[in-house]
């Protein structure tokens, strides 16, 4: 199937105007290339001031969003002025996940770039007119990270500055064939009801909630909260990664000569074996993800056969970097994934601009959202709070 129907599928209907107006403004921190923004949009959001430190995102950046150097700026977020920040509805932070993610360190929340954290709440705290939302976005990690420490210690700092936290486990194989689970905290400021009803949470769907998220709410029953009704996730997606493998000729350098094939194929586990002779002689070609890991001390290739891409990370986020294994018609082939097939994976549209060095535009997407997740979140929670304010 090709993409584009796959994000017509997935995609929130956006055709409901009614919160889509010049009111929907948000600050962006952590913004990277901007795939918070690209979700927002679809439904009505304007993304009015954004913050990362990272050069080589903002190029990205503005080489799709053309009003970037007007509200970008490239600075660590502890040096930002929040009198130069606009006043907003809302504003994100997809800070960084390196000390919380089990592909990371595990130094938590005030480990070196996981504690940049505290550097959103610096500005919240700092501005006279706080944003009545806010919104936070990190790996699944965050809840387990020093024994769940980590993520009481920021819902309580959330709280401390006047924000009743809702929380929302959402994996982006409901929207895309990526698995790449993540937690968002959704905060509302000062709202006169806070629902301290549990229950709430406890009939939400299970396509929002995790047992690690469901014993992370028992452990922290005492923090405000202001849990709201909202819908299941749609079904998780019946398409494969074949919907966005880049179409490579046969002599594209870019897959691997046949002494490197045979190499992967000697890492391999016997079941992985079998499997890839199964295939080889079906008269189509299928498609797999591969990767290369460290297991009783030596280097193993273990293929993904369920159709979907791992999650996508980064070689600074403790991850290599994914292959795609195409088999049938007789033949084996193999070779890296490339950024737009990346970029596809996130949900990003076709015309946005990839750079030629490979590795910024890795970066770049490994450590972004999923766009169609963000709209979904923005169309199902965030406007229906809007209307509530």
């Amino acid at each position: 199937m090709p993409l584009s129907l796959i994000k017509h599928k997935v995609l929130p209907n956006v055709g409901d105007t009614e919160t889509s107006h010049k009111h929907l403004t948000c600050a962006e921190y952590f913004a990277g290339i901007g795939l918070v923004r690209l979700g927002l949009e679809q439904v009505g959001w304007k993304v009015v001031f954004a913050n990362d430190w990272a050069q080589d995102k903002f190029e990205m950046y503005s080489a799709n969003f053309k009003d970037a150097s007007q509200h970008y700026k490239v600075q660590d977020i502890f040096s930002v002025s929040h009198a130069d920040i606009p006043n907003t509805l809302l504003a994100t932070a997809s800070f960084p996940c390196i000390d919380l993610s089990l592909a990371g360190n595990l130094k938590g929340i005030s480990g070196k770039d996981s504690s940049a954290f505290w550097g959103f709440t610096q500005i919240l705290e700092n501005q006279a007119n706080k944003p009545p939302l806010v919104m936070l976005e990190n790996v699944a990690g965050w809840l387990t990270s020093n024994g769940g420490q980590d993520f009481r210690l920021t819902i309580q700092e959330l709280n401390r500055l006047g924000y009743a936290c809702d929380v929302y486990a959402i994996n982006a194989a409901h929207f895309l064939p990526q698995s790449r689970l993540r937690i968002f905290v959704i905060g509302v400021h000062n709202t006169p009801n806070v629902n301290q009803n549990l229950s709430i949470f406890a009939r939400r769907s299970f396509s929002l909630k995790t047992q690690a998220l469901k014993k992370a709410i028992a452990a922290n029953h005492d923090l405000s909260w202001n849990f709201v009704e909202v819908p299941p996730l749609p079904e998780k997606v019946k398409t494969d990664v074949s919907c966005v493998v880049e179409n490579l000729s046969d002599d594209d350098n870019r897959w691997w000569v046949d002494n490197e094939v045979k190499r992967h194929l000697n890492m391999m586990s016997p079941v992985n074996l079998d499997y890839l002779k199964e295939v080889q002689d079906l008269p189509y070609y299928s498609y797999c993800t591969m990767y290369r890991r460290v297991r009783a001390g030596k280097q193993r290739a273990e293929l993904r056969k369920d159709g979907m891409a791992g999650c996508l990370r980064t070689a600074r986020g403790g991850s290599s970097r994914q292959m795609l294994v195409k088999v049938g018609q007789g033949t084996i082939r193999m070779r890296l994934m490339t950024p737009r097939e990346y970029a596809r994976l996130q949900g990003v549209p076709e015309n946005y601009p990839i750079p030629s060095q490979i590795n910024q535009a890795l970066t770049g997407f490994g450590d972004a959202v999923c766009v169609p997740v963000i709209a979904w979140v923005a169309e199902n929670i965030l406007n229906s709070l809007v209307k509530s304010l």
